[in-house]
């Protein structure tokens, strides 16, 4: 069994089997893994906003789905995985308050997953499982070995994706 590797909000980070990664709480946010299913080398970022061109100080690059899954996307192929077999799993993207106005901001979790969808497509990842919206919040833990994306939510089984 290897290190758990814990990331934090509008953070990333890269690893190999038989190390294993996680991110706690995500809400509106999403957790992007990307992987080598060949390498089993992954990555994980915890997204916060869903486009960094929106925002002046923008220079946390994991906190937007923009530029970090970008980021991500280049640290797995630095640390060895191979471009042309990159998977993708997402989870999060929930909407934590009910809204009535219809104000498109208060939207976060939706465009969230969209914007983290839109980086995977321009890169050309296909994304393997998602599990976004509703009303909960998620912790999500990766295994790299087996490609399992474990979701556990308050007063839910976990399982896996």
């Amino acid at each position: 069994m290897g290190i758990m590797h814990k990331i934090g909000m509008a953070e990333l980070d890269v690893c190999k089997a038989p190390d294993s990664i996680t991110t706690l709480g995500l809400g509106s946010c999403i957790g992007c893994v990307i992987y080598d299913p060949t390498t089993k080398i992954c990555g994980m970022v915890h997204v916060m906003l869903p486009d960094s061109t929106k925002i002046r100080n923008n220079e946390t690059i994991a906190k937007f789905a923009d530029t970090g899954v970008k980021e991500l996307h280049r640290l797995v192929i630095k640390a060895g995985a191979n471009k042309a077999k990159l998977v993708s799993k997402i989870a999060g993207g929930a909407q934590m308050f009910p809204f009535k106005d219809g104000n498109d901001m208060l939207r976060v979790g939706e465009r969230n997953s969209e914007g983290v969808l839109k980086a995977l497509k321009e890169l050309g990842i296909p994304v393997l499982a998602q599990e976004t919206g509703g009303s909960v919040g998620r912790t999500i833990e990766f295994y790299p070995e087996d490609g399992r994306l474990l979701i556990k939510s308050v007063g839910k089984t976990p399982y896996a994706v």
